[in-house]
């Protein structure tokens, strides 16, 4: 399962944490990049789905969360009131694509930037994906 990071030019912390994903081809043969990104999309629209469900149950917290949550300056046992959003898969890996495509993002993968949707790469499990958001400039 290869390393997930994000980095932002010119600021410090990372995007988001640092995940795993398993990614998996059909054979042994090398993935086209818009498989990786297609892939990866639809596990965090699956992540994203499920930490919607559990936020609409009631849990009882541990002394150990109620003293993360003081820190963090709130406590949330659960139970949203917020209805849920429907994610449309197919439009969130289309939208991921078309960013790619128009320079929003570089993919770099074990220290060697992307330069095609279709490039082919073979992952290990210790290989790292980074996707680095790049900053418009104001009046260029």
């Amino acid at each position: 399962m290869p390393f997930i990071h994000g980095k932002s030019l010119g600021h410090r912390r990372p995007l988001f944490d640092d995940f795993r994903v398993p990614v998996t081809s059909a054979s042994d043969e090398p993935q086209s990049v818009r498989e990786l990104i297609s892939q990866i999309v639809r596990e965090q629209v699956h992540k994203f789905e499920d930490r919607q469900q559990q936020g609409q149950f009631l849990r009882v917290l541990t002394e150990k969360e109620i003293s993360a949550g003081v820190d963090r300056g709130k406590i949330d046992s659960g139970k949203s009131d917020v209805p849920l959003q429907p994610v449309d898969v197919d439009a969130a890996i289309e939208t991921a694509l078309v960013a790619f495509q128009d320079g929003l993002y570089l993919v770099v993968i074990d220290d060697v930037q992307v330069q095609s949707l279709d490039e082919r790469r073979s992952l290990k499990p210790e290989s790292h994906i980074t996707f680095v958001r790049l900053t418009l400039l104001a009046g260029g």
